[in-house]
């Protein structure tokens, strides 16, 4: 922010002088020449800019110039505000600013000077025109402020100019408004509009040149559901889910149609596109609480998306992987409750799935050639066609499948866990998943079922007088 002082210096006896804008119209009818900033022979007025680190530099002006430009100078030139006389009889008006401004200050000074009025070629860039919008503001200049806000209004914005403009136009009132425009809030309707096209749009099936877009708008639809340090743009109501649930329940139905004829080469491109939209659409409906019917769809159609799984020469290491952490997804719902699928829909998706979980881990510990981030799962290895396919290695995911088996299993009837775990104990794959745990608590439960059990019913014929 700018400070100005003035000082009122005894008369001493001199002849008062008239006020510089009553000498206005005399200025105006001398020399039609034109007249320069800095010009001391012809100034009348010293404008003195200085800063608090010691900045310090004298303007040699003329006030019918400057009170024209300036309602800040015609103000301060006026005959109702004491001015410091110095150098000459000359007025002196002392500018206090800040550094980032010192420049700006001269370079509205000489604004002042030129023959027509100041342009958007004059701004330059974005910086120029908000340091030179800071000035103007505060010397009342409404034209310069004016084409520097309409500049600003119409051009592109860097981040940091962004943050810059968040500083100082607010302070602008209702003359900068205008620039703040497109970081205006919408309301609630318009959000909704957008995003539904957003839903759709990610759901949908384009053209593999279209994936970056498709890929874009899958990434702002989760940022719009997040909160973070700011609220959710969006809180789902029930229209929302509504709309959400048809767009992904669109989505699997295309998915179950491409495991029917997946034998095709062409198939097997939308297979694994299918792969990374379902894996991010159950992210989405994990958000809205809205994912029992993507679970039931995923369970149903498990025997198939293994079946496919297992056609290893048409399978790319990367879909193994996207198969897996949809998998892991779902299995991590039902073995918390989010969804409760009867007992015998659980004991399905668990032997299902667990000899295709092991089956690709022990491929890819056997065949992988380590590096920082990533593993390399060869094609050959794998009954692919020649190649390696590079697959990262994330072990969230393979730690996710394991508690979540180990998790759905101690949830099954005990003949249901003890079958489960003759055949674990039995298979070369032991080591993964390790289901330790499940068999010591299984163990356990068995030892000590007819003496816990007999103590409730014992309790219970208690109960009931017998």
């Amino acid at each position: 922010m700018m400070q100005y002082a003035f000082t009122l210096q005894p008369n001493h006896g001199r002849k008062t002088k008239k006020s510089p804008i009553a000498e206005t119209k005399d200025k105006d009818n001398e020399s039609k020449e034109p007249l320069k900033i800095g010009d001391r022979s012809t100034s009348d007025v010293v404008v003195r800019i200085r800063t608090h680190e010691g900045r310090d530099e004298w303007i040699y002006c003329h006030s019918h110039i400057i009170v024209k430009k300036s309602k800040y100078f015609a103000d301060r030139l006026s005959e109702n505000w004491p001015t410091c006389q110095i150098l000459d009889s000359r007025n002196c008006v002392e500018v206090h600013c800040e550094e980032r401004d010192f420049d700006y200050q001269i370079t509205v000074l000489r604004f002042f000077y030129a023959q027509s009025d100041v342009t958007v070629t004059d701004l330059c860039n974005v910086a120029n025109a908000i340091g030179i919008l800071r000035v103007a503001f505060e010397l009342g200049c409404p034209q310069i402020i004016s084409t520097c806000v309409g500049y600003l209004e119409a051009v592109p914005w860097e981040e940091s100019e962004e943050e810059e403009i968040l500083k100082t136009i607010p302070k602008m009132g209702s003359q900068a408004e205008q620039v703040l425009a497109r970081l205006q809030p919408v309301n609630r309707g318009t959000v909704v509009k957008i995003f539904v096209s957003a839903i759709r749009f990610a759901t949908s099936s384009p053209e593999c040149e279209m994936k970056d877009l498709k890929t874009s708008a899958q990434e702002q639809i989760e940022y719009m559901l997040t909160e973070d340090d700011d609220a959710p743009l969006l809180t789902a109501d029930d229209e929302v889910k509504s709309e959400v649930r048809d767009c992904v329940n669109g989505l699997l139905a295309r998915f179950v149609n491409v495991l029917e004829s997946v034998d095709e080469e062409m198939k097997m491109g939308l297979f694994e596109a299918h792969l990374s939209d379902l894996s991010w659409a159950f992210q989405i409906v994990a958000k809205l609480e809205i994912w029992g019917d993507f679970v039931d769809t995923w369970v149903e159609a498990s025997a198939k998306i293994v079946r496919v799984a297992e056609v290893a020469f048409l399978l790319t290491g990367v879909a193994k992987l996207k198969v897996l952490e949809v998998t892991a997804k779902v299995l991590e719902t039902v073995a918390y409750g989010s969804v409760v699928l009867p007992s015998v829909k659980r004991l399905h998706l668990v032997k299902v799935w667990l000899a295709f979980v092991r089956l690709v881990k022990s491929s890819v510990d056997d065949s992988v050639a380590v590096s920082d981030d990533s593993v390399v799962v060869s094609d050959d290895d794998n009954g692919g066609g020649g190649g390696d396919v590079a697959v990262k290695s994330d072990d969230e995911v393979w730690q996710t499948l394991e508690g979540a088996f180990v998790l759905m299993i101690l949830a099954l009837p005990s003949s249901d866990q003890a079958e489960i775990l003759t055949e674990w104990l039995e298979n070369k794959q032991i080591r993964y998943p390790d289901l330790t745990e499940a068999f010591e608590v299984w163990c356990y439960r068995s030892k000590v079922a007819k003496r816990r059990l007999g103590l409730l019913d014992g309790d219970s014929r208690k109960t009931n007088g017998v």
